[in-house]
């Protein structure tokens, strides 16, 4: 596709919107109310606001590979803070995807350069649960649930932080870990049982 049908692709859309509603981009200047904060992987496949069928406005997004929370990576944390402290959002969402390239990359023994240090978080998170995982034949399902882990342990990353603490004590933020199939398109709430997951180390994590 050339760059100039991406403008025209572009223009359309403007029409489009200004058809369903003239006054559709005044009221998108006038700033942003978002009720969720969207933590997802950079992969082109997966859009925040298409998947769940919102529109600008309705959702603050954050990506990377891998759909990472790292406690020294500074634009995911100034995103987090700046949802929370600002936005006053809702909910956090972190959302990860079948056949995600991070996480199959995380499981190979090669040297990838700068990636290294990133996926290692990912390596991290096979060996808190090789038991479980090693338990399973197909290699696909085992894939898929280190997806699906990863997801838990970027959750319960999110939850150690004291942006994401002190909202939940004011007004109930609430911490989702979602998956996002791309074979079927739908999306599936992994049900974290964060309570039990921490409930004997939460003490030190907590944070007054």
């Amino acid at each position: 596709m050339q760059l100039n049908q991406l403008f025209k692709n572009n223009e359309k859309w403007v029409q489009e919107r200004l058809a369903e509603d003239p006054l559709y981009f005044d009221k998108l200047s006038q700033g942003q109310t978002p009720e969720y904060l969207y933590i997802g992987c950079s992969d082109s496949r997966v859009t925040a606001e298409e998947i769940m069928g919102l529109v600008p406005g309705e959702i603050f997004v954050h990506r990377n590979i891998a759909n990472m929370v790292v406690s020294i990576d500074l634009n995911a944390m100034s995103v987090i803070n700046y949802a929370i402290d600002h936005l006053k959002v809702k909910h956090v969402i972190v959302c990860g995807h079948y056949y995600c390239g991070g996480v199959k990359a995380a499981m190979q023994s090669k040297d990838l350069g700068i990636l290294n240090p990133w996926l290692r978080n990912i390596r991290d998170v096979y060996r808190t649960y090789r038991d479980e995982l090693d338990t399973f034949i197909n290699e696909d399902d085992k894939y898929n649930r280190l997806i699906e882990l990863n997801v838990q342990e970027q959750c319960l990353n999110l939850i150690k932080t004291a942006a994401v603490q002190r909202a939940h004590k004011e007004w109930g933020l609430e911490v989702h870990g979602w998956v996002f199939d791309v074979k079927t398109g739908k999306l599936k709430d992994l049900h974290i049982d964060f309570k039990k997951l921490l409930e004997k180390i939460m003490e030190i994590y907590r944070i007054q």
